[in-house]
């Protein structure tokens, strides 16, 4: 006889031909208890009767275990059949399984600090530290990136841990940020990378090396808010000189605490989640974009000496450029396609697949999008003397999202990229209003009109060292990515 009670197998015991009674069958059975500091580990505590030896499957593909009473850590939230079987001396085995949900009660923490501890470190790719009037144009008016200038701001670790420490690790080297150490007793380490120490750090008598490497501050972390305090004299992230609503004077010690804005995003399959640090002055806004990698060999590399800019190009004083986009041969002097964003000539036209072919660009999703054009074969500053207008037909799909942070607009933009790594500090742009969707629109600007100039009232034209062309679709100051269409650029 047979019967199921929850899920287990009860078998019943009858005696051999001497009489004597057999062993009797194995019946298996469990519990599971979460530890409440630690969600990802799980105890077990095995109920299981007339057995001596136990085989475990934890439902996740890798763990197993024959202990009797194991207690397992799993990698990742989620569903798991968890499956015992139990057997005794005879080799009579009984099986019994249960469903069990391991889910983080605090997602948000988890993505900050991890289940114990989580390493921050500043984007290495693309821009990552930068200020603008507002957060939409946080890189506006100045905006760092890994060009080796600043290296040792790109290997600094800020660490969040389960328990509430926060860990500054400068590895050994620091910043000498200008509003500290211009025109002080070390202006020799003014804007240079140099040894942390307490000497070094002390400047015209007053000593700031409470910002140096500390594993003594905490933090509080307001998912709701979307807010971080630092709790500690020294605890920073950003630049040291930021403080909560206003710059860290010189000549004061550093302050007892920081607190600033903090938005995570789970990089889930790519296994690079993102912190982005906000900072909020009158009329100012700085960002700081940090990145955490699953596996640290995908960090991009640490550029350690700076790249020489400020090379004079060769002058060409064209009478026409064009890019059709409709072939990688297709153009007038601007055949060099590159940036973040993708242009991928010959696409079909989304209008008529049956026409000439054209340009799909694809918007990447990060903070920087922008696609550049320069001149081929041979990178030259271009002249704009014969040139007087700039065109170009775009196509925004109403397939894209536009509920969020993409807009309906296009930016032009001319700059002289071979001056310096941060070229978008000194650009003209031209930049169009909201446009109709699902429709090809033709955008046309004069070039001595830009929308916004490094220098009031001042154009292309005032000018003998720009050398690249970008187009911008979607806005900037954002991540959100998104397909669209160009055809007929030209500059007449």
């Amino acid at each position: 006889m047979s019967m199921m009670i929850m899920g287990i197998v009860m078998m019943g015991c009858s005696t051999d031909e001497g009489g004597e009674p057999e062993a009797k069958d194995p019946i298996a059975s469990f519990q599971a208890a979460v530890d409440e500091v630690d969600f990802f580990e799980v105890s077990f505590t095995n109920f299981s009767q007339n057995a001596t030896t136990y085989t475990w499957d934890f439902g996740d593909e890798t763990g197993t275990s024959t202990e009797e009473n194991p207690v397992y850590t799993y990698t990742a939230g989620g569903k798991y059949t968890v499956t015992l079987t139990a057997a005794n001396d005879a080799g009579v085995e009984a099986e019994f399984s249960s469903e069990l949900t391991i889910k983080d009660p605090d997602a948000q923490l988890t993505l900050l600090a991890g289940t114990t501890s989580k390493t921050w470190k500043l984007l290495r790719d693309g821009a990552s530290l930068g200020i603008g009037p507002d957060e939409a144009t946080w890189y506006s008016w100045w905006a760092m990136v890994n060009d080796g200038s600043r290296n040792c701001l790109y290997d600094d670790e800020f660490i969040f841990s389960r328990d509430g420490q926060f860990e500054y690790n400068g590895n050994g080297t620091f910043w000498g940020e200008a509003d500290y150490y211009a025109d002080s007793d070390k202006a020799d380490l003014n804007e240079t990378c140099f040894e942390e120490s307490v000497a070094n750090m002390t400047v015209d008598g007053v000593d700031y090396s409470s910002w140096m490497s500390s594993d003594t501050h905490s933090y509080e972390y307001n998912s709701t808010e979307g807010s971080i305090t630092l709790t500690g004299s020294g605890a920073w992230m950003g630049l040291y000189k930021l403080g909560t609503t206003e710059y860290n004077i010189k000549g004061v010690v550093p302050p007892a605490s920081t607190s600033f804005s903090a938005t995570l995003m789970d990089g889930e399959e790519s296994g690079v989640d993102t912190l982005h640090v906000g900072f909020q002055y009158d009329g100012q806004y700085w960002k700081a974009i940090y990145v955490s990698y699953e596996n640290p060999a995908d960090e991009p590399d640490l550029l350690t000496e700076a790249p020489v800019f400020g090379e004079d190009l060769a002058d060409i004083s064209p009478a026409t450029m064009s890019h059709s986009f409709a072939s990688a041969t297709d153009f007038v002097e601007l055949g060099a396609i590159a940036g973040n964003s993708l242009i991928t000539v010959g696409a079909d036209d989304p209008a008529d697949a049956s026409a000439a072919k054209v340009g799909q660009f694809d918007r990447v999703a990060e903070d920087y999008q922008e696609a550049q054009l320069m001149t081929s074969p041979d990178a030259k500053d271009i002249q704009f003397d014969n040139l007087t207008t700039i065109s170009l037909e775009v196509y925004l799909p109403s397939s894209n999202d536009y509920s969020t942070t993409l807009t309906k607009v296009v930016e032009l933009g001319i700059a002289d990229q071979s001056a310096t790594q941060e070229w978008w500090n000194a650009i003209y742009k031209y930049t169009s209003d909201e446009l109709e969707l699902d429709t090809w629109v033709t955008l046309t600007y004069q070039i001595d009109t830009p929308t916004a100039a490094p220098a009031e009232g001042t154009s292309p034209k005032d000018r003998t060292d720009l050398d690249m062309f970008y187009i911008n679709i979607g806005g900037a100051g954002h991540s959100v990515a998104g397909t669209f269409y160009v055809r007929n650029l030209k500059f007449e």
